[in-house]
């Protein structure tokens, strides 16, 4: 076996020893979560795990040496110093945006704007942006961004895999397995958080690293949204309803679908556990999806949004209930 395809293994055991070791220093008090009463928890839980995980992405990408582009490094560098400056400091909303869309700007413009032009340079950078910044808001419950992390990264070696982009495979693959290292600690009851400087950049690489599948023709544009549809739409029904309703949409809330499942009694472990579920089904539909014909992949596309809407229209209901017979028992 060629060194080369220890690069995942090396990612799991370095985010493991890492996310430990700083667990277990006095550097778990720099970026504390502090619970408010929009937490879903209830202990002061150290955000240092998004560290040790990209403490072990890039080792293994070091291992790997992957053909990448250049900016991606650069904006990869971008938003970790100031995700890791927000976690410790705290960061104004819309300057962290206009972080993320210059990091999104120049990746996209790298990357599309020769070969597919200014339209499609936009919808990638507004696209990436949103990913990062969906996935910090989707990284509430304990064990929900890790688990994401794990499926999504891992589909996307599959698929990439298929494709015969072994190198490219490999680096999903690598991502995956440290967020799974990462899982171990987070995994419900949470003993460490992601935090800013874990989510965000992952947010970026799942958007990021779509695109490059997408331009190497290892997948249809639909495949990553797909994968990663249960964080994407989420957040984005969840804010659209904020920002229809006049809400401050970057604020913090407890309104997402998978905090109103955790407080209408199923918890941190069973609500990690059915979100798992839907990542494995939306990942799996979605390699298999790679193969049908254009007709075919319109109808699982119908299929899965219909199925959503089902879903959310569900859990709507019951937490409606929810809120009228706890207002009934406070009179």
């Amino acid at each position: 076996m060629q060194p080369i395809f220890w690069a995942p293994l090396t990612a799991f055991a370095a985010a493991l020893f890492v996310i430990w070791w700083l667990a277990k220093s006095r550097f778990s008090n720099l970026a504390l979560d502090r619970p408010n009463p929009r937490s879903l928890h209830e202990i002061p839980v150290p955000r240092t795990g998004g560290i040790g995980m990209h403490a072990g992405i890039l080792l293994a990408l070091g291992m790997i040496a992957p053909n990448l582009p250049i900016v991606l490094a650069l904006a990869l560098g971008l938003l970790y110093v100031v995700s890791l400056l927000d976690d410790i400091r705290g960061v104004a909303a819309r300057w962290r945006l206009i972080v993320h869309l210059i990091a999104a700007g120049g990746f996209s413009a790298s990357v599309l704007l020769d070969g597919h032009g200014l339209i499609a340079a936009l919808i990638a950078s507004i696209a990436i942006a949103w990913m990062a910044n969906l996935y910090n808001f989707m990284d509430g419950s304990d064990g929900l961004a890790g688990g994401m992390a794990v499926s999504g990264f891992s589909f996307y070696g599959i698929a990439a895999w298929f494709a015969g982009s072994t190198e490219f495979a490999l680096v999903s693959f690598s991502i995956a397995a440290a967020a799974a290292a990462f899982l171990v600690f987070n995994f419900p009851p949470a003993r460490v958080f992601m935090g800013d400087v874990g989510s965000v950049p992952l947010g970026f690489l799942a958007g990021a690293l779509g695109v490059i599948g997408w331009v190497q023709r290892d997948w249809a544009w639909w495949f990553p949204v797909l994968v990663f549809s249960p964080f994407i739409v989420d957040a984005t029904v969840t804010l659209a309803r904020r920002a229809l309703r006049g809400e401050r949409v970057w604020e913090a809330h407890r309104e997402h679908y998978y905090q109103h499942m955790v407080q209408l009694g199923l918890g941190h472990r069973r609500t990690a556990l059915l979100w798992y579920g839907l990542m494995l089904a939306a990942g799996g539909s979605a390699i298999w999806g790679l193969q049908l014909a254009a007709a075919g992949q319109a109808g699982m596309l119908a299929a899965w949004m219909t199925g959503y809407a089902v879903m959310m229209i569900f859990i709507d209901r019951r937490w409606a209930a929810h809120q009228q017979r706890g207002s009934q028992t406070r009179r």
